[in-house]
């Protein structure tokens, strides 16, 4: 009879051209026949394709024949057969999701299972609700594992332009522009938060410009003191200060043509904004010391976090040099708010870092639900120092949720507190800190546990050393924490 209703069912596997999307297969697997044709019917009754089976070794033999998305398997008492078909499901197929049931009492065969690979668990006895919740959530999450590795499989050979990585709409349209602004030599604003690459983008720029073979000279306005990023910018004559024992061009003039980049251009005093707008005005420097003045032909390409425009209200920035550098302007969009990029570029970090070690790692579907669920404070910067941190610590090619920063490892418990069954609408959102909160635990927590460095701090985290202190300054502590 079970040979029976398996052949005729299986015509529903076969993919038929202009039809629907085929349903998802649910395997049912329970010694008990009452348990067996309840849980079969209520899952025919929710849209499932479902076959069943009280043999373990019949199981096999009909994931063979067709890989079920979804595995219901009972964990029996006293055997390892249910934990051993987990095992080997979970290995010959990843993809497929599977949901173990259990007596009461056998919690630890649950935990076991789920080490093993299973996504979820229910207890015996359980109410229709619940395995109507748990099919749901289990079919969700195989949707989303489903559409992350057609993505990554559809952007392996085309992920992006030059060095960027994505395919998301926003990354489209900004692949647009970048082809336009690329060709012309006009000054380049961008804009963005701490962590959407910046740098890179203003690299894609030259590197797809005609000046390409030119250099490109990136100057840090934050982190240096204005003396000296005056002598970088504008360079300086023998003698023009203590030490200065050469004249040297400053990278205006040293360009030759090529492209400067004034990162963080938002924390320039207003006596270097006033002179970095005579250069750009002028086309020429006066070196410091020097009474002459030296051509420059770079392009300039500018970029900041800040919002130039508020301070230019404010009387901080220069609205003239804001104008200037602000001839094309381009907003970089925040990693949440292209969120399909994540899985190619969590895809692109996990092959550099492989191919460094010599060892392949992966990322469980489990983590990278997370990390599409995340919102990213430090963006595409935040991923890789993720991504980084999880194959430093991981203990096998898979890296799984609890090989996550402590950050990403709190918001997916607590998305999953919040899509158990049976458990109150508000129980998860309880767990949920606001992101502000989280960001200034983090940024502490950090310091804290490297002893006041807050260089090594703000590197781990992925932000700035300019970003940092500005939030340190916010919490009202930068004085009251000891220096690097």
């Amino acid at each position: 009879m079970l040979e029976t209703v398996v052949s005729s069912r299986a015509m529903e596997f076969i993919p038929q051209v202009a039809e629907p999307p085929a349903k998802l297969y649910l395997l049912v697997v329970d010694a008990d026949p009452a348990v067996r044709s309840a849980c079969s019917e209520i899952a025919a009754s929710l849209g499932y394709a479902v076959d069943s089976t009280g043999d373990m070794g019949q199981a096999r033999s009909l994931l063979r024949g067709h890989a079920a998305d979804i595995l219901l398997v009972n964990m029996p008492y006293g055997s390892n057969q249910g934990l051993e078909l987990v095992s080997e499901v979970k290995l010959l197929y990843p993809g497929m999701s599977v949901i173990v049931m259990t007596a009461s009492g056998t919690v630890n065969a649950a935990v076991e299972a789920m080490r093993c690979g299973a996504s979820d668990y229910l207890s015996k006895p359980f109410a229709i609700d619940e395995l109507s919740t748990v099919l749901d959530r289990a079919a969700a999450g195989h949707v989303t594992d489903t559409a992350s590795r057609q993505l990554r499989e559809r952007l392996r050979l085309s992920q992006g332009l030059g060095a960027m990585i994505g395919r998301s709409s926003e990354m489209e349209k900004l692949y647009r522009i970048l082809s336009k602004v690329a060709q012309s030599s006009h000054p380049v604003l961008i804009l963005g938060e701490s962590g959407t690459g910046k740098e890179l983008v203003a690299r894609t720029i030259h590197a797809y410009g005609p000046s390409a073979q030119k250099p490109f000279l990136p100057v840090d306005c934050g982190s240096l003191v204005p003396t000296l990023i005056e002598s970088e910018l504008f360079g300086y004559v023998k003698g023009a200060f203590t030490g200065a024992n050469r004249s040297k061009d400053g990278l205006l003039v040293s360009a030759e043509g090529g492209t400067v980049f004034l990162d963080e251009v938002g924390e320039l005093s207003l006596d270097l904004q006033t002179k970095l707008l005579r250069a750009l005005q002028e086309r020429e420097v006066r070196p410091v010391g020097a009474t002459h003045r030296v051509p420059i032909k770079a392009r300039i390409v500018a970029a900041t976090n800040r919002d130039l425009a508020a301070m230019v209200e404010k009387g901080t920035f220069r609205k003239d040099l804001f104008y200037r550098l602000n001839v094309v302007n381009l907003r970089l969009p925040s990693l949440r708010d292209r969120r399909d990029d994540i899985p190619p570029l969590a895809a692109h970090f996990l092959d550099r870092i492989s191919r460094d070690r010599g060892a392949k790692f992966t990322l469980s579907n489990e983590a990278l639900r997370t990390m599409m669920a995340y919102d990213w404070p430090g963006n595409v910067r935040e991923l890789e120092n993720a991504v980084e941190r999880a194959c430093a610590l991981s203990s096998g090619p898979v890296l799984h949720l609890g090989d996550l920063p402590t950050q990403l490892q709190q918001h997916g418990l607590a998305a999953h507190r919040a899509a158990a069954p049976g458990e109150a609408d508000n129980a998860g959102q309880a767990q949920v800190k606001p992101l502000a909160e989280l960001e200034r635990e983090a940024i502490l927590s950090a310091i804290r546990t490297l002893n006041g460095d807050k260089l090594q701090a703000a590197r781990l985290l992925g932000i700035g050393k300019t970003t940092l202190y500005r939030k340190l300054k916010e919490y009202g502590i930068a004085d009251s924490l000891p220096e690097d």
